[in-house]
């Protein structure tokens, strides 16, 4: 199985390291990047509250396979580390990031470790979950 992390578009990556972005938009300075658009979250992503949000993001995860999406993130890695990219800033921010949704997805799915780059946690224990993670827990997704 291949090597998913997560950051922000605006961290420096090691050497070996792939940039995918899973926002819906990216920066102007992005340059060798890929994109997998299926993580995407939808166009409601800036106008719900995070509740609101993860019950819609987890909807989204729902509908894919999740064998078949780590399959595509290392087809894009082409033999590197797949990193799943978005605006948000990497911790010590407060903000919540739905790249961590998808680590917790891929821990309950596949029993996969997606950490934030030079961060411990993953899944549910991932450093950018909701700061509200008592209502995340019960939209656990599995298929």
């Amino acid at each position: 199985m291949t090597d998913i992390i997560t950051s922000s578009w605006f961290t420096k990556l090691p050497r070996g390291h792939v940039r995918i972005g899973i926002s819906r938009g990216v920066p102007g300075s992005a340059t060798d990047f890929k994109l997998y658009r299926a993580l995407q979250p939808g166009c409601w992503f800036k106008s719900v509250s995070p509740q609101e949000y993860t019950m819609r993001y987890f909807k989204i995860l729902a509908d894919l396979d999740p064998v078949s999406v780590v399959e595509d993130l290392a087809y894009l890695a082409d033999g590197g580390t797949a990193v799943l990219v978005c605006w948000e800033p990497p911790p010590p921010s407060t903000k919540w990031c739905h790249r961590s949704l998808v680590s917790a997805w891929l821990h309950d799915t596949l029993n996969m470790e997606m950490p934030e780059l030079g961060h411990d946690g993953f899944g549910w224990n991932h450093p950018l979950l909701p700061q509200a993670d008592l209502f995340t827990r019960g939209l656990r997704v599995s298929r």
